[in-house]
């Protein structure tokens, strides 16, 4: 019997913007379960809407129609300010470009979703500290984001993405900002910590050989789930 529980619950999620007189339609009725440890990737192409889907999924928009759960909760009925709160709790983010602050540190920088949640220095600069040092990056850890190379200002955010032990790891196109052989070792280090932190992980790219290393794929084409 499977007794892996069910993190995220999308249902129905429709997206579309306004253009013009009319409105562009990003997702046309998705629906997507995440189970606790699991991973998988999200692969199409540009345009597919899996970056749209990601977003919602992890509460940073709103659909225009559907539904979405975490453990029961109907994420969809908090207000801005509680959803700020949960997803800096349960949730890390990853993203094609690394969004660090270049006036802090690396160390800084993985800090601050500690900072955020009220935690005192000391606490979140150990925690920091220990990921870093996990990452390889311990000796880098006092330069400023202008002096680190692509791979390791990558590293840096995904140290930050989960400083605070989330129970999803959300990355969209988390290598496509970088040469082959660094591609490839993100790639490992994102299934080494799934493995290590028993993250559920989900990973939106147009890679198809970066997609296939998954136990599970799912394609989307115009808004849609592709067979």
């Amino acid at each position: 019997m499977n007794n892996v529980g069910t993190l995220l619950k999308a249902v129905d999620i429709h997206k579309s913007y306004a253009q013009g007189t009319g409105e562009l339609e990003i997702l046309r009725g998705i629906s997507l379960e995440i189970k606790e440890g699991e991973a998988f990737a999200i692969l199409g192409s540009s345009g597919a809407g899996k970056s749209t889907l990601l977003q919602i999924m992890g509460t940073l928009d709103r659909p225009n129609r559907g539904e979405l759960y975490c453990e029961g909760r109907d994420l969809l009925a908090m207000n801005d300010e509680e959803l700020s709160k949960f997803r800096n709790s349960e949730m890390g983010f990853v993203f094609q470009f690394h969004h660090l602050l270049g006036e802090f540190t690396a160390l800084e920088n993985v800090m601050i979703p500690c900072r955020v949640a009220g935690e005192n220095v000391k606490e979140a600069k150990e925690k920091a500290q220990h990921l870093l040092n996990f990452m390889g990056l311990f000796d880098r850890k006092e330069h400023y984001p202008n002096q680190l190379s692509g791979g390791e200002l990558q590293r840096v955010a995904i140290a930050r993405a989960l400083v605070r032990h989330p129970k999803i790891l959300f990355a969209d196109e988390p290598t496509g900002n970088l040469d082959s052989t660094t591609s490839a070792k993100i790639q490992d280090l994102f299934f080494k910590l799934k493995e290590e932190m028993k993250l559920a992980l989900v990973v939106v790219t147009h890679d198809l050989a970066f997609a296939t290393r998954f136990p599970k794929v799912y394609r989307m084409k115009d808004g849609l789930w592709q067979a």
